[in-house]
């Protein structure tokens, strides 16, 4: 039968039921898992099935095992050679599961589900039971790719980095505290986003910030062009300390928020449409005599929040240096707080983490379902990278 007489009308009105249909897709994947396996066995003897060899190993016929995939628990024959060296790659010794599932339990985790929540769902859809040690087994693997990614190898150079930090409750010493995870988002020289790694520490701080970048630098990073981060107070100093050429542009929402503070209900529409001027001013002199005009009519009542503009208005006024297209990407951390807005999207269930290790894997799967979708370089790229090359033509190599 040829594959496309599969999806014919006449060939799919003999299932009457989903049932009936899934039962038949599952034995199609045991024959070709079983196919898979006879291959797998050529390649490893060099030879194929009735031909000659000068080897000494040889098939030496078949042993059973139970498997378990998204369709459901079966039988399959697994071919054996003389010296047992043969160790398929699909099925692996001493395993019994297909990697399908295997992929299914750790999504599953990393949308916030519990262990024994996962047990039941495979059992209900998938129609054959997982232990929650297996479960926990497989999960905790997730452990070792933690520390393979954390430890990777990083680019020279990124064109932004945004940084930010989300704040979790973790128990220590039968005291549950809460931690934060520093989070690095950077944009490559080929216009995607990558989450350069995740740390865990107490509340944020300048200081701890430098032992992110520094971690970063020992990974491989050389140069920073542009910084986008809060307004953490000595946040800029410690970015200069570890890359010097960096232009760090203080996040103008979380301003206009820290802003919004001092100031009454009453005001606040009014307030902000004044303040609005500033940011959205067509140059930085524009800029200042709109904070001159904002300081003039509110400053008399709302002193301190002008004088936060004020005495953060060079890293505030960095996007100004930049074209347009450059300035909407930078003058706000939103890209980042939007990722964490989607972390804890997938840890909502969870109110406090057991351990450190238990809230860093949470997170690492929820970075990874989260940046699957990250398939395309960021709006405008070729006008983007075009600005970049000619502003910062010595520092990038492509």
């Amino acid at each position: 039968m040829k594959a496309e007489d599969f999806l014919s009308d006449d060939f799919l009105k003999q299932f009457k039921t989903g049932e009936q249909l899934n039962d038949f897709l599952g034995k199609i994947q045991k024959r070709a898992i079983e196919k898979m396996l006879e291959g797998e066995l050529d390649g490893h003897l060099g030879y194929g099935k009735n031909e000659q060899a000068d080897t000494s190993n040889a098939r030496n016929g078949y042993g059973k095992k139970k498997i378990k995939t998204s369709y459901g628990e079966s039988e399959i024959k697994v071919p054996r050679d003389r010296d047992a060296s043969f160790n398929p790659m699909i099925v692996p010794k001493r395993e019994s599961m297909v990697e399908g599932i295997e992929e299914v339990i750790v999504s599953l985790y990393a949308k916030g589900m519990s262990v024994s929540d996962i047990e039941d769902q495979i059992k209900d859809v998938y129609k054959f039971e997982v232990s929650t040690a297996t479960i926990s087994r497989i999960t905790s693997r997730v452990a070792e790719d933690i520390v393979a990614w954390q430890n990777r190898p990083l680019e020279p150079v990124y064109l932004i980095v945004w940084m930010d930090g989300i704040v979790f409750k973790v128990r220590e010493n039968s005291k549950v505290i809460n931690k934060t995870i520093y989070i690095a988002v950077g944009l490559r020289k080929d216009g995607y986003k990558e989450v350069l790694g995740m740390w865990l520490g107490k509340n944020e701080s300048a200081a701890y910030w430098m032992t992110v970048l520094t971690d970063m630098k020992a990974r491989g990073v050389e140069d920073i062009l542009i910084t986008a981060t809060d307004n953490l107070n000595g946040f800029t100093q410690t970015i200069r300390a570890v890359f010097p050429q960096s232009s760090t542009q203080i996040c103008v929402v979380h301003q206009i928020r820290n802003s919004c503070r001092y100031v009454v209900w009453k005001d606040k529409k009014a307030f902000t449409q004044d303040m609005r001027d500033i940011y959205a001013a067509p140059t930085r002199q524009a800029a200042e005599a709109a904070l001159e005009s904002f300081e003039g009519k509110w400053g008399s009542k709302y002193g301190y929040a002008i004088k936060s503009w004020k005495e953060n208005w060079e890293e505030l006024t960095v996007f100004f240096d930049f074209p347009i297209e450059i300035r909407q990407i930078i003058y706000t951390t939103n890209l980042i707080e939007n990722l964490n807005g989607k972390i804890r999207k997938y840890t909502r269930n969870k109110l406090s983490f057991p351990t450190d290790d238990a809230v860093l894997k949470s997170v690492y799967l929820a970075l990874r379902e989260v940046t699957k979708k990250w398939t395309m370089p960021i709006r405008n790229w070729g006008v983007v990278l075009h600005q970049f090359l000619t502003i910062f033509e010595n520092r990038i190599k492509l």
